[in-house]
Order: C-alpha cells, then sequence, then structure tokens
C-alpha cells in the first residue's frame, strides 16, 4: 500500500532543520549524528527534507494507530544520502482528522 496523498506530503522546514539535523534539541541532536554520517548537514537540510518525500512517495505504507488527531502511518525504505552511504529509515507520517494530506512526524534509523 502507498501512503494515500504522498503526492501532497507536507515537511515543516522546521522539523528538519531545528529537529532532525539540530544538535541542540533534546531529541533530534542523536538523529543529527545519525543523518551527518549520510552525508546531510543543517546547511543544506532540504536535501534531507526532498529525500524525505520522495521515499514517502515510493516507500510502502503501513496503516498504524488511529488516535482523536488522525490516522498514523509508517513508511520504511533505504535512505542514501549526500555521501553515498546508504541506511534503513522508518519515517512516520499522520493525516489529520478532517485532511487527506499526509504531514511529517518523525524518521529513525529502520
Amino acid at each position: 500500500m502507498m501512503l494515500p496523498g504522498s503526492e501532497h506530503a507536507v515537511i515543516d522546514d522546521a522539523k528538519v532543520r531545528d529537529y532532525l539535523l539540530s544538535h541542540e534539541h533534546a531529541v533530534g541532536r542523536f538523529k543529527a549524528v545519525f543523518f551527518e554520517a549520510l552525508g546531510y548537514s543543517g546547511a543544506g537540510w532540504r536535501r534531507l527534507r526532498q529525500d524525505l518525500l520522495d521515499l514517502c512517495r515510493t516507500g510502502a505504507a503501513v496503516e498504524g494507530q488511529a488516535s482523536q488527531f488522525g490516522l498514523k502511518y509508517e513508511v520504511r525504505g533505504t535512505l542514501q544520502g549526500p555521501s553515498g552511504r546508504r541506511a534503513e529509515l522508518v519515517t512516520i507520517w499522520v493525516i489529520l482528522v478532517g485532511e487527506n494530506v499526509p504531514r511529517f512526524v518523525t524518521a529513525f534509523p529502520g
């Protein structure tokens, strides 16, 4: 199954810049080390954003837990960073109640 509405998926810039690639964020700092090992950088955050969008449009989605906020999906895939290194990645998306656009929640090594 593909992520519903993946062609319109949304990733807030701050989720990439200030979370996944931030060494100051309490949780994100650990993820920043992972993504930097693949060649991503704070200055080049747009590349990671685009690669995450590409992954959500090509990877198989698994429907997850519904909540009062919406329905979550997990999309797994292989991410090849700017360095050429590859790693398995899990991304989480949510389609909020009343919407049909998946929104990026988080990503972590898979």
